[in-house]
């Protein structure tokens, strides 16, 4: 038995099989994608911008708010399934959807048909197929298995959603920059090759045949170029060598202000940047990191997972999904200081919120929830008075 067994039961697999056709949508395309070959994240350029976002994405905190299905949330609070941490699922998560411009999260049952986590699926083909009167998503793997889930028990995140009316456009709109890229690095690989070796033109006399001008090329070669001769870097040109000029051979690389413009166009499509990538986005710097990118994945993730998991009733009765993040924690020291300091003073923040900031664990025994007020605040009652906080 193996991950395929584990995540997707009898149903699922049956489903996949037996459908009734396409799942009719608005557009006039099959609710479809395919997954690409994989060679967008062979870019180290790509790759690094990728990893910046997934890296702080999987600091995120999933947080279940409500009482619906108590089972299943003592479930989610430190895994979302046997095999992953929540770091390691966020992570995957949004490398997949940066890479596809869709992610599926699918639930996983137990024997017992009862969810116990989910999972995000890397399908090679993934549609929408009607069964039983109500739409399901069908994926088919790398290795021929299919299997298929209530669209109503799936969560799918997209990205440059524009065509269809479930799924994200490809990512071929970088492939005249990844081109411009490959070339580049092909131009550097042939720039050092020619810079390790000799070439040059002569003019060979009393060499009559176009034979003895090939055994004469090979003898002087072996003579002079070969590397485990104890070759000391001199070239020596018996006297029937004339016109002897050695050949320049300067390979063609991008201009760096081109290259620049390469990675910029890479680092906009991905709403990264130098800072990001390299851990220096501290402040208003990592606030409009935070904004532009992870908060739109929290936000997406939060609604369409809350969706998949609890029933319309349990979300009126305010059940929800949620990713948080303390962005305090990524501001500056001095920053950490003041914050911590007036937000602390005027009693915003308790103890252990502070604490949380600088990345410490909650004082034992629930006493880190207590605030501390400085005397001098004063709160005005609707009659015009004044109390003094804490009193």
């Amino acid at each position: 038995m193996g991950l395929f067994d584990f995540i997707f039961k009898k149903d699922n697999v049956t489903a996949a099989k037996k459908n009734d056709g396409y799942f009719e949508t608005l557009t006039a395309y099959k609710p479809h994608f395919t997954t690409w070959n994989g060679e967008l994240y062979e870019s180290a350029l790509v790759r690094s911008a990728i990893d910046a976002r997934a890296r702080n994405i999987s600091k995120l905190k999933f947080e279940i708010i409500g009482t619906a299905n108590p089972k299943l949330q003592n479930r989610l609070k430190y895994r979302p399934n046997p095999w992953q941490s929540w770091s390691q699922f966020l992570y995957r998560t949004s490398t997949i959807l940066d890479m596809h411009n869709n992610a599926v999260i699918v639930p996983v049952y137990n024997d017992s048909m009862e969810q116990v986590g989910i999972y995000s699926v890397l399908p090679k083909r993934c549609e929408i197929v009607e069964y039983k009167g109500e739409p399901w998503l069908r994926y088919k793997f790398l290795h021929g298995e299919t299997a298929a889930e209530r669209m109503a028990r799936v969560a799918i995140l997209t990205r440059f959603q524009y065509k269809s009316d479930f799924f994200g456009e490809k990512n071929n709109a970088l492939d005249s920059i990844m081109e411009l890229e490959h070339l580049n690095d092909e131009g550097i690989k042939e720039a050092v090759k020619n810079g390790a070796h000799y070439r040059f033109l002569a003019r060979v006399n009393n060499f009559s045949s176009t034979e003895d001008l090939k055994r004469e090329r090979i003898r002087f070669s072996e003579a002079n170029l070969k590397s485990d001769d104890g070759n000391s870097g001199i070239l020596l040109f018996p006297n029937t060598y004339t016109d002897i000029r050695q050949i320049d051979q300067n390979a063609y690389t991008v201009p760096e202000a081109e290259q620049e413009e390469i990675r910029r166009n890479v680092y906009n499509y991905f709403g990264v940047n130098e800072d990001v990538l390299q851990s220096q986005a501290f402040g208003d710097k990592w606030a409009a990191f935070y904004e532009s990118v992870i908060e739109p994945f929290a936000i997406q993730f939060s609604e369409t997972v809350t969706a998949a998991t609890f029933s319309e009733s349990e979300i009126q009765r305010g059940s929800f999904v949620m990713l948080s993040a303390n962005r305090l924690q990524y501001m500056s020291t001095t920053e950490k200081l003041n914050v911590s300091a007036q937000l602390a003073d005027r009693g915003i923040l308790n103890r252990d919120e502070i604490r949380e900031i600088w990345n410490l664990p909650p004082i034992p025994d629930g006493a880190g929830q207590a605030y501390t007020i400085r005397g001098e605040y004063y709160l005005m009652a609707e009659d015009g008075t004044f109390t003094k906080e804490g009193v």
